[in-house]
């Protein structure tokens, strides 16, 4: 399956950024799909990036043959592991050759991943379309395997509808936390106690030395943001889930940009830089916020 989200002017030029979508079954049908989109990028002078788990890169790697050296290979695990991240990498592809076409071949819901990975793949689908609607140059195709289970046909469905549906998910709590979660009220003079809490708590979990700090300024920087916008107070929870050290912080404070996080703040604007850092230096980070309360989730794997 191919549903092309984008349509073209009158005169032939994309009108928008395009955002399609296929399903494979297997490697040939994925081989099928992905170097017809590679090779027609190539051949038309475009900057091709491939953003992919391992195991597809090695498809499409000896598929390509010699072509496979003019494509910028990129492993998806890593720069989106925390596909909150993904907006930023694409943007900073962009603007690195401003005016050149730019074509991209992704798999971030890759297989493997958590429950709470998978939906945040799929809002950050849904994103993707608020965030590059003005980039005539840049189309991107997302490759889904079938074994996943995720129909992409929702956050692939034309740009007219991505913002009312990721506007839905965003101000949508995330599940409950959990009975077995420990709890901490916090304040202004709590910020110091917390920390070195979290601290325990992830040290006695095995969360390394480099891990447990990225951690602990994550966390300060989410909490301080609670302390500042929402209201002046916060509560925190920690649990462990699917290998990982999960903080999630709760506040009354409400978020207007659904792309807080996803693009890097003015250094004298007020707010979004702590979202932005967490983004950077956890696994996974969820956020949600409505009328009446914000929701950062805080993943950290176990190692």
């Amino acid at each position: 399956m191919l549903k092309d989200s984008a349509t073209d002017s009158l005169h032939g030029a994309p009108a928008g950024f395009k955002h399609d979508a296929f399903v494979h079954g297997t490697d040939e049908e994925f081989v099928l799909r992905a170097v017809a989109f590679v090779r027609e990028g190539l051949a038309a002078g475009e900057r091709v990036v491939a953003v992919l788990p391992p195991e597809r890169t090695a498809v499409l790697r000896d598929a390509l043959a010699s072509e496979y050296s003019e494509v910028t290979v990129v492993d998806a695990t890593v720069a989106g592991g925390n596909p909150a991240r993904l907006i930023p990498f694409w943007r900073g592809i962009l603007e690195q050759e401003p005016g050149r076409p730019v074509r991209g071949l992704g798999e971030a819901a890759y297989p493997g991943r958590s429950t709470a990975e998978y939906d945040e793949v799929l809002l950050h689908e849904a994103l993707s379309d608020i965030a590059f609607a003005a980039d005539r140059s840049f189309q991107l195709c997302c490759a889904y395997e079938a074994s996943v289970g995720i129909d992409p046909t929702s956050t692939h469905a034309g740009q007219s509808g991505m913002e009312a549906l990721a506007d839905k998910s965003f101000r949508t709590a995330l599940d409950d936390v959990p009975d077995r979660a420990e709890r901490w009220e916090f304040g202004p003079d709590e910020l110091g106690q917390v920390r070195q809490w979290v601290g325990g708590q992830a040290s006695s979990h095995g969360v390394s030395r480099d891990r447990l700090e990225d951690l602990a300024l994550a966390l300060h920087e989410i909490c301080t943001n609670s302390i500042r916008f929402g209201g002046g107070r916060g509560a925190l929870a920690v649990w462990i889930a699917d290998r990982s050290l999960i903080c999630d912080v709760t506040d009354r404070g409400r978020i207007d940009d659904l792309l807080v996080g996803r693009v890097l703040p003015p250094l004298d604007g007020l707010g979004g830089r702590g979202v932005w850092l967490a983004n950077q230096l956890c696994d996974l980070v969820q956020l949600r916020s409505g009328d009446d309360f914000t929701q950062v989730r805080l993943s950290t794997r176990l190692r």
